[in-house]
């Protein structure tokens, strides 16, 4: 048995989260992902990022939305004011979007991927190429969410991202890295890929407590029939040791939904 034939039997529920994500951006913008074909080699490792402050020149994504593309390839945190975060006495605890997201530099292309950075709620660090340290909010969590999901789909072969910011077994850690000795998962995915990682235009929160929430983005798609539609992804986040971290799930409510209309979602 081959090495990717010993990873499709083997592997549990770390593909789902990357699978859900990579699902919903293969339905926007109708396109075929890696899947760890034989006919296909996957990419060799990323080169070792060049740590730097500030951005370079701005540039679009595949909808023509302002990306800021920032020096250092694992992003450029922003300047944080706690002040601005919501508090559960606040009525729209819930329904506010992190601040700072509509600004320049709020979506940053990271390892190809765009993520948001808010000047409210996270990430407040970049530590080893990963971004952390998210406000204990349902922005932070939905923050959390896109930044963590993006990431991974960009780079599904980043153990350190793996094993730090999602929730995972030592039996789905075993899982990963044998999938990593067969070579079934790429370093950095081409941009081929990545430039379909695209903004989602909006979060809603379905549920929220101290040590979870349950996230929902929703991702632009081709417009049907001449009306606008979105294709939606849940996502539950986890509070563990002092951040939010994503929790795989094999469960049905993981299946992408459309929606047509974005009445009762927040947008960034």
């Amino acid at each position: 048995m081959s090495g990717k034939e010993t990873y499709q039997r083997d592997r549990v529920s770390f593909g789902v989260v990357a699978s859900a994500a990579m699902l919903a951006l293969i339905v926007v913008v109708g396109v075929v992902m890696w899947t760890g074909r034989d006919d296909e080699p996957a990419a060799g490792p990323a080169p070792a990022p060049a740590v730097g402050e500030g951005f370079a020149d701005p540039d679009v994504d595949v909808f023509n939305r302002r990306v800021d593309i920032p020096n250092n390839p694992a992003g450029q945190v922003l300047p944080q004011d706690p002040s601005s975060q919501r508090s559960p006495s606040d009525p729209d605890w819930l329904t506010a979007a992190p601040a700072g997201t509509t600004a320049p530099r709020g979506w940053q292309r990271v390892y190809g991927a765009s993520v948001p950075f808010s000047t409210s709620d996270g990430p407040s660090r970049i530590e080893d190429g990963l971004a952390v340290g998210y406000s204990h909010t349902p922005q932070g969590a939905a923050l959390a969410a896109a930044q963590i999901t993006y990431r991974l789909n960009a780079r599904p072969g980043h153990r350190d991202l793996y094993v730090r910011q999602v929730r995972v077994s030592a039996q789905q850690i075993a899982a990963y890295d044998k999938a990593l000795e067969a070579d079934a998962l790429p370093e950095q995915q081409p941009e081929s890929v990545t430039r379909y990682l695209v903004a989602s235009d909006a979060f809603k929160i379905d549920d929220y407590a101290d040590d979870m929430a349950i996230v929902r983005l929703a991702l632009r798609a081709p417009a049907l029939g001449g009306k606008p539609v979105w294709v939606t992804m849940r996502l539950i986040m986890v509070w563990d040791a002092g951040d939010w971290r994503l929790k795989p799930t094999t469960s049905p409510n993981t299946q992408t939904e459309y929606v047509e209309s974005l009445e009762g979602w927040t947008r960034w």
